[in-house]
């Protein structure tokens, strides 16, 4: 048998075409000897010689093949006449080598044996390598794709800390055309969290006390992080006391022990309490603060209607706006108290399952309206100033707190006034006697007019039918003119009553205004019903008959 060396044969066939039927014969003989390859197959190759920057590989071709010594990731692991696995790119380049690569005979291997045992769904191990644009990369055997969405269950802000690590994925997708891989870890995360929260509901037991960490506070109350499940502490459940807002009392971050309230298994959801871990004081309030003894508290909220005052944590007393002063007309608390302030009441009344307590301020003070019928008797006479005028009439102050009115109709016997500010006006002293008193509804009823004699008493005497009387005109009117006469008295000229005629007018303003001085006769007195008719017509008449005689 012929032996050559490759580089003689290489020789021997590069000799170009030859008629010698020896030279044919050792060529066949020779290109028998080759291996049968193919391009972009995978071959075994024996290592010949290692370079400082190169591998030569033998394939059993007509030439060697060479392989950077950069896709070998430890040469110092290789020596000469090692086999290694390397895929066939070219069986002759332009220089007439084998084109190989071990790197991509690798990365097919690896493809291989990974698609054999993966499929989308099923979880694999895998070590980060590298970072790259929009996430990182993890050898699960061959390199796969962690997207920056899917590194964790939460926004990662540095992806570095991850290069180097192992973990669990889950494979969400394979393009076999590409030959690429991408992968989850947040989907595993998630799953692992779904387990374990579902296991530790199951084990929680109402009234349990659990450490958690506060990861979210809103207005109405905190969502605590229970080893992976999300609890509601309720801004109602935190404090037995009064708080604004759940950041009075915790942060974000905060590690606090919780009490389980309820458990939601179908739902996943837990009710957590705080409070719930110490004594409800309202259980022992009607011993504390028995009805009718005097307390402290603190101003802690002002309404409208009422404060809120502060008896110690949890326990709170309202002071109606109607219990602040005995003799002060409050508008609003803001006028007399302000939150902060200490201040002593009385307890009037307790409802320990509605949680209330019923203050006054007031009743720490004598009430003026208690011997208010011995002070001011019916009869008396008092004086006083005026504190405020209505259409119905005027208020008088007798002290602090206890005012008298004068109804419009006890100002004058003789005037008839539409309003009292006709005659009276806010801030005027005035005398007045005491008509009536009521204790128990808090009223004192005053007259002015009762200060004098009726003098309706004795009208006829002075003016009865048939007189003649002069006056100026007050008030004209569609039926009639209002005449001020002596006395204080006044009449009414009706209409029909204004001319010698027996026609009446149409317009009476064409006859009589205000301010006129007229004289007519009294036709008729009536002092239970307190009025005067006048007439300018009989007077006339008398006039006229007197002149005829």
């Amino acid at each position: 048998m012929l032996l050559l060396k490759k580089k003689d044969n290489k020789k021997l066939i590069k000799g170009g075409e030859s008629s010698d039927p020896e030279i044919e014969k050792m060529r066949e003989m020779y290109a028998q000897t080759f291996r049968k390859l193919e391009e972009n197959s995978i071959t075994i190759g024996t290592i010949v010689e290692i370079r400082s920057d190169e591998v030569l590989i033998d394939v059993g071709y007509k030439s060697e093949g060479v392989i950077p010594v950069s896709e070998f990731r430890n040469i110092s692991e290789y020596k000469i006449d090692d086999e290694v696995e390397v895929l066939i790119e070219q069986l002759e380049d332009q220089n007439g080598m084998v084109s190989l690569s071990k790197q991509k005979a690798d990365k097919m291997q690896s493809w291989e044996r990974v698609i054999a045992d993966c499929e989308e769904g099923k979880l694999v191990k895998g070590k980060v390598t590298r970072k790259v644009k929009g996430g990182l990369m993890a050898d699960i055997g061959i390199e796969a794709f962690l997207p920056a969405s899917q590194i964790s269950l939460r926004p990662v802000k540095n992806m570095d800390e991850f290069v180097g690590n192992e973990y669990d994925f889950k494979v969400v997708k394979i393009n076999f055309e590409r030959k690429n891989i991408v992968v989850s870890r947040k989907q595993f995360l998630e799953e692992s969290v779904a387990k374990d929260k579902s296991k530790m509901i199951k084990e929680m037991k109402v009234g349990d006390v659990r450490n958690g960490s506060v990861k979210n506070i809103t207005d109405f109350g905190v969502f605590v992080e229970l080893n992976g499940i999300d609890g509601l502490l309720h801004i109602t459940d935190m404090t037995w006391g009064r708080i604004s807002h759940p950041s009075e009392m915790v942060a974000i971050g905060d590690s606090i022990d919780v009490v389980i309230l309820d458990i939601d298994n179908e739902k996943e959801r837990v009710s957590l309490g705080l409070k719930q871990k110490t004594v409800n004081p309202w259980e022992e309030v009607e011993k504390k603060y028995p009805v009718g003894t005097k307390v402290k508290g603190r101003v802690v909220n002002l309404m409208p209607y009422g404060v809120f005052v502060e008896l110690e944590k949890g326990i709170e007393g309202l002071i109606h706006i109607s219990e602040l002063s005995w003799t002060k007309r409050i508008n609003h608390p803001s006028e007399v108290l302000a939150i902060g302030d200490v201040v002593e009441a009385m307890v009037l009344n307790i409802e320990k399952d509605a949680k209330k307590i019923s203050l006054g301020i007031k009743q720490t003070e004598a009430n003026p309206w208690d011997n208010v019928e011995e002070k001011y008797a019916v009869g008396a006479k008092i004086k006083g100033k005026i504190r405020n005028i209505t259409a119905y009439g005027a208020f008088v102050e007798l002290e602090e707190g206890v005012d008298g009115l004068i109804h419009v109709s006890d100002v004058s016997w003789t005037k008839k006034l539409n309003h009292p500010s006709e005659v009276l006006k806010k801030g005027d002293k005035v005398e007045a006697l005491v008509l009536s008193v009521d204790q128990k509804s808090k009223k004192v009823s005053l007259g002015i007019k009762q200060l004098e004699t009726d003098p309706w008493e004795k009208i006829e005497e002075e003016c009865k039918a048939g007189t003649i009387v002069s006056g100026k005109v007050n008030k004209v009117t569609g039926f009639g003119a209002f005449v001020e006469l002596n006395y204080g008295f006044e009449g009414l000229i009706h209409v029909s009553q204004l001319t010698a005629s027996d026609e009446t007018p149409a317009d009476i303003t064409t006859i009589i205004k205000e301010g006129d001085n007229i004289t007519a006769m009294v036709i008729k007195v009536d002092p239970s019903e307190r009025k005067i008719a006048l007439s300018v017509k009989e007077y006339l008449k008398m006039n006229k008959e007197s002149k005829e005689e």
